[in-house]
């Protein structure tokens, strides 16, 4: 579609990736929606986790997580290497600083699905990441998604829900908050969110610039 290869275009001139931050309960429908996204909006990099857990069901090591020991997990993060990193069920994730490095050499915006710890820690060193919170319809809902997984047990579900009302507590923090109550919708507004974010004046400026520099010295109307 032309509108795309402009945005491409577009997107090629900006210096900065923009950070999408995505957030969710456990069961929200999260990473379909990600997925989704990727599929449907150009320009878009998904940033991979490191994690020290192990792989679940069909995860693809390097797709889903990058997973690594919790010795290595360590030493990098004492090396500085995360942008953000947390402690989530006994198992560390984190992510590498280098996907914003990669995401500004191929000119895409970066994609972070992380949880609400992470996400407090990376508006914090990049104020300018865009953060989106979503949300199942109701408690009820979340607890069937999460059993309609069936990857886990009574007892993490349990946990899983506990946790669940105390990332919601935290809502306000986002800029924008998602009711997942159907995949198609959703999508449409996570895509609408990323257009809308690419084009607001302060992300422009860049390319404002040149274009009044045409008029500079245009003479005067006669009207």
């Amino acid at each position: 579609m032309l509108e795309e290869r402009i945005q491409t275009r577009s997107e090629g001139a900006r210096r900065e990736p923009i950070v999408f931050i995505i957030s969710a309960p456990s069961g929200s429908g999260k990473s379909t929606l990600v997925s989704r996204l990727l599929n449907t909006v150009e320009g878009l990099r998904f940033s991979v986790s490191h994690t020290t857990r192990r792989p679940r069901g069909n995860e693809v090591p390097g797709e889903s997580y990058i997973y690594i020991s919790r010795q290595e997990f360590e030493e990098r993060r004492e090396r500085g290497e995360f942008l953000e990193q947390a402690e989530v069920f006994g198992n560390y994730y984190g992510t590498h600083r280098d996907v914003l490095r990669q995401a500004r050499r191929e000119g895409k915006d970066l994609i972070l699905d992380i949880d609400v710890q992470g996400a407090r820690q990376l508006k914090e060193s990049i104020p300018s990441a865009v953060s989106i919170f979503v949300l199942a319809p109701s408690r009820d809902i979340l607890e069937q998604r999460l059993r309609a997984r069936s990857e886990d047990s009574e007892e993490t579900i349990r946990r899983r829900l506990t946790d669940a009302a105390v990332e919601i507590s935290n809502y306000e923090q986002y800029d924008y908050v998602l009711v997942n109550h159907q995949v198609e919708e959703s999508v449409s507004t996570l895509a609408a969110i990323v257009r809308a974010e690419r084009v607001r004046r302060s992300r422009m400026e860049d390319q404002i610039r040149p274009i009044l520099e045409t008029f500079k010295d245009q003479p005067p109307s006669l009207f």
